[in-house]
């Protein structure tokens, strides 16, 4: 098998590198997407509920008014002139589509809000609902149907008359049906919603879009089965106007309405694709750029020994650096995990950043501790700075030591806030360091000792099992200091006592 050339090498190195956090980062973009759907999926059921509360509540207060008119005297006795204008008084705020008619057993028309000639009026068509009535004696809340003296569709509240014990008729309230329309305007989340009230026998009585087309229409066959099988469901439907939907549906148990709504699927898709987009669109532009720089340093190897480890080098920098976009990339698109989690990642990252932050003010030549120390520990001491005493000798770090201190402070620290001494408002924290010098050792070299003392916090019980953040601390001083770290959880504070060489 013919040798590769060292361009095709470091090409090939920088694709196999980059694909597959690109591959990577794809996938959490996809697994948000499923998320995306899951809470879709629990808004339009809460999104149907909270209709239905309202619905109901407006319901409630409407029958209340109409209960209200059915113990009036002058309705009961029958004196049809004296209890017009209470009549009216109680359609004033419905405005001037609302009706009120009082109708017996029969069907007769009695009285009507719209005319004073009685003797005009036509007969009830929708008898079905008085028969209920009168039987039941209780109120009843109709079906959409066509009222004989509106000329138009309208539902209806119907509310028993007794007179002495005996019911005698029956008043019944049209309210306009533009008020279930100005319910629906009010609760529409967004205009990638589709919201419906349909009654018992699924039609259409409002909706939003297109009220006007709609109205009277039984719901579209993707739902209607379920909606009649079923109290409540989510689903994926297709709505009247041929729109993929993601749907809830519930039922009212006062007026046994149904209340639906649903979310274009394309307005949870389209989020997916702009995401995947963005993130082939970023891979590529990173790959090309590894690629170019791939061809330019093997390029530029070739013309002399010489240059051979500069450039290594700066072929590894470039890497590192594609693979750190990439990764602030992954953790700003994975929003899946616990706020717990992201807040530890971040406040590691963070406490890495501000050691990072400090060597590049002294151009990566080392720090000092306490310097280092006070960055870490600063959120801890915005509100109350005397709660952290810090006391110690300069003691020059290199920047490996800064970057490794810094983070075990960071858990350290975050720790006391969560279960220790900044856990409460008391609480106070001493933090000394001293430089031990072995002049009995062959080669003489200086040993840095940190403690850190709690007191005032919550009383101490040593944990049932370490967390990550212990290992962390043991680990990092045990094998990147080359010291040990211990900690004794005392009744009074906890005290961590960390050891290590200084590098010269």
């Amino acid at each position: 098998m013919p040798k590769l050339s060292l361009p095709v090498r470091l090409a090939l190195l920088v694709a196999g590198t980059t694909l597959p956090l690109i591959l990577f980062a794809g996938g959490i973009v996809f697994h948000n997407y499923v998320q995306d759907r899951r809470d879709a999926r629990e808004r339009v059921l809460d999104t149907v509920r909270s209709i239905r509360l309202t619905l109901d509540a407006e319901m409630q207060r409407m029958t209340g008014g109409v209960q209200v008119l059915a113990l009036t005297d002058a309705l009961t006795s029958g004196d049809f002139e004296r209890f017009r204008p209470i009549a009216l008084g109680f359609l004033d705020q419905y405005g001037r589509d609302g009706t009120i008619l009082v109708a017996d057993r029969n069907g007769r028309q009695l009285f009507s809000s719209t005319t004073t000639d009685t003797a005009s009026l036509p007969p009830r068509n929708n008898m079905d609902i008085v028969e209920r009535v009168f039987r039941t004696r209780q109120v009843q809340y109709s079906n959409l149907f066509f009222g004989a003296v509106k000329k138009s569709q309208i539902i209806t509240v119907e509310v028993p008359v007794f007179r002495d014990g005996d019911m005698v008729y029956e008043i019944v309230f049209s309210p306009p049906i533009t008020m279930f329309q100005t319910i629906l305007d009010k609760q529409l989340p967004s205009a990638d919603w589709t919201l419906s009230l349909l009654d018992r026998n699924g039609v259409v009585f409002a909706r939003i879009p297109n009220p006007t087309d709609s109205i009277g229409k039984r719901a579209s066959d993707s739902v209607y089965d379920a909606m009649m099988r079923q109290q409540e469901a989510t689903l994926s439907t297709v709505s009247l106007d041929g729109v993929a939907l993601m749907s809830s549906f519930t039922h009212s148990a006062l007026t046994g309405w149904i209340i639906g709504a649903g979310i274009a699927e394309h307005s949870l898709v389209a989020p997916l694709w702009r995401n995947l987009a963005i993130t082939s669109l970023i891979g590529g532009v990173m790959l090309a750029i590894g690629l170019a720089f791939a061809v330019r340093m093997a390029t530029t190897i070739a013309r002399g020994e010489m240059l051979h480890d500069l450039l290594i080098e700066e072929l590894n920098h470039r890497v590192k650096n594609t693979l750190a976009i990439l990764q602030a990339i992954a953790v700003q698109t994975f929003r899946s995990a616990s706020r717990t989690e992201r807040e530890k990642f971040e406040g590691r990252l963070g406490a890495l950043a501000e050691a990072h932050n400090l060597l590049s003010k002294e151009k990566w030549q080392g720090s000092e501790l306490d310097d280092v120390i006070a960055r870490v520990l600063k959120p801890y001491q915005l509100n109350s700075p005397d709660r952290i005493r810090m006391s110690g000798p300069e003691v020059p770090l290199s920047p490996r030591l800064a970057v490794v201190l810094s983070m075990i402070v960071h858990e350290i620290a975050t720790n006391a806030a969560k279960y220790g001494a900044l856990s409460n408002d008391v609480g106070t924290v001493d933090l000394s360091w001293e430089l031990i010098v072995d002049k009995d050792a062959v080669k003489p070299h200086a040993k840095l000792r940190m403690v850190w003392r709690e007191s005032g916090g919550p009383v101490v019980a040593a944990p049932i099992r370490r967390g990550f953040g212990s290992r962390l601390i043991e680990r990092s001083a045990r094998d990147q200091l080359g010291g040990e770290a211990t900690v004794d959880f005392l009744p009074r504070g906890v005290v961590y006592t960390i050891t290590c060489a200084i590098e010269q």
